[in-house]
Order: C-alpha cells, then sequence, then structure tokens
C-alpha cells in the first residue's frame, strides 16, 4: 500500500505523500487510460480506478481521477464544435440531470458504503447486457420509454458516480440500445463525462476528498491523459461503425467483468 512521508525536491505538490513507485505507475495507469478513451470514447476513469485500488487508498484513487477526467472529456465534448456539444446537452438533458443530482446525493457516502456492494450492483448488469448486445440479442429501449429510460439510468449513473467516480456504463448502456451513431456515442460522452467530472469535483471539493495534496496528484495525471488520448484518437478515426459499436460492447464486458472481480476478491 501507500506510505505517506516527507520528501524534499519540486515533485512534493504531485506526489501527495505517495512512494515514487506508486506514483510513477498512476502516470503509466492513466496513459493507457486516456489511450482507450481517445479510441473508444469512454472507460478512463473504469482503468484508472480498477488499476488504482491495487495500489491506492479509495479516496485517493477517486480524487486521482477528477481533473484528467474534466480535461480530456472537455476536449472529447468540443471536438466536433461547441454547437454540436450544446445540441447534445439539450437532447440528453434528462440523463444529464439525473446524473448531476445524484452524483452530489451519493458523493458523501464514498466512505459509507461497502465497495463491494456498488461493484457487483454495478458490474453484474452491465455485464449481461454488453455480453447480450454482442450475441446479437436485441436489447433495444422503445422510443416510448426513451425519456422514462434516460431519468432512471441517469439516476442510476448519478449514485454510483459520486462513491466511485464510475458513472458511463450505464450512459454506454442507453447509447447502445438507442443505436447511437459513433460520432454522437462519442461526442455525447464527452458532454455527460465533463458535466460530470464538474459535479464530481464539486461534491468532494465539500467531503474534504478533493484537498490540496489530491487536487496536486489529480493535476499531474492531466498531461499523460492527455497524452494518451491524442494517441487513441486515431484508432478511432480510423474504426467504422460496425467496429466501434463492437469493440465498446467488447469493452464495456470486460469492463463489468472487472468489476465483479474486484468485489470478489
Amino acid at each position: 500500500m501507500v506510505a505517506a512521508r516527507k520528501r524534499g525536491g519540486g515533485m512534493d505538490w504531485a506526489m501527495a505523500g505517495l512512494e515514487p513507485a506508486a506514483f510513477w505507475a498512476a502516470l503509466a495507469v492513466t496513459l493507457f487510460a486516456g489511450f482507450v478513451k481517445g479510441a473508444v470514447g469512454f472507460a478512463m476513469p473504469l482503468i484508472m480506478v480498477s488499476a488504482f485500488s491495487a495500489f491506492l487508498p479509495p479516496e485517493m484513487a477517486v480524487a486521482g481521477l477528477i481533473l484528467p477526467t474534466l480535461v480530456t472529456n472537455l476536449f472529447q465534448a468540443t471536438r466536433q464544435g461547441l454547437a454540436a456539444a450544446w445540441g447534445s446537452v439539450k437532447t440528453y438533458r434528462r440523463f444529464l440531470i439525473g446524473t448531476v443530482v445524484f452524483i452530489l446525493i451519493s458523493a458523501p457516502f464514498l466512505t459509507v458504503i461497502p465497495r463491494v456492494a456498488y461493484l457487483l450492483v454495478l458490474g453484474v448488469p452491465v455485464t449481461a447486457f454488453a455480453a447480450a448486445q454482442l450475441m446479437g440479442v436485441p436489447l433495444a429501449l422503445p422510443l416510448r420509454h426513451r425519456a422514462r429510460a434516460e431519468w432512471g439510468l441517469g439516476i442510476v449513473g448519478g449514485l454510483f458516480g459520486g462513491v466511485s467516480g464510475i458513472w458511463g456504463p450505464p450512459l454506454l448502456v442507453y447509447l447502445l440500445s438507442i443505436k447511437a451513431e459513433k460520432a454522437e456515442m462519442v461526442r455525447v460522452q464527452g458532454v455527460v463525462f465533463l458535466i460530470g467530472a464538474v459535479a464530481l469535483l464539486a461534491a468532494h471539493l465539500r467531503t474534504g476528498v478533493a484537498d490540496g495534496a489530491s487536487l496536486g496528484f489529480s493535476a499531474a495525471l492531466v498531461m499523460p491523459a492527455m497524452a494518451g488520448m491524442m494517441l487513441g484518437y486515431r484508432v478511432q478515426d480510423r474504426l467504422d461503425q460496425a467496429r466501434f459499436r463492437r469493440w465498446t460492447q467488447g469493452l464495456l464486458v470486460l469492463t463489468g467483468l472487472n468489476l465483479v472481480r474486484q468485489a470478489v476478491m
């Protein structure tokens, strides 16, 4: 685990008392997570939290992903222009409201709710849904239920986002269900994740999880996150709609299985 100790030098603000090995491991994980995000538009917080849990305390793991998530999603949301981003805000406003409100509600319970509980409750249904999609089982939401589904999945995403920093899977479930095309999927993810990241930062400034030390560490992860995302964009731009959808489904299965693995172990 992590040992905190005093040390001199100009990197103290970023290392937040972490051992050098833990700090450099966090940078490497973030670089890879940024690459995956650039390629498929999501999974950066999932990868970071999953890997960080092996060598960081839960509070530091959640705090560390806040600023990289905020900055990378700002770029992702506006890659096709501010007008397109604002259009996504209006179209998916119900999901956004549900997510933001319930991130603020659930964040104070970060240190109260057993980690195994939310990992299982999120991981099992996400794995089942994505696996069914890969096998060709039609699970699309009827159009008459879209508004209800947006509210419901937005609330679920917010509840998990406040306590884990992860609110992407419910959004992916919704976008796959309505068969959103690649550019829209990536842009909407950027918009929802950006606004969610602002809410998460605000919530954890209140809880104390995000303080001067942990935000210094989080700031140090921004550059590797951005470098990885720029590399990932090269992969994304080469993927056609069908392959992009299957990559997304496959990664969602792995994500869900990893959440379950963490819970049972």
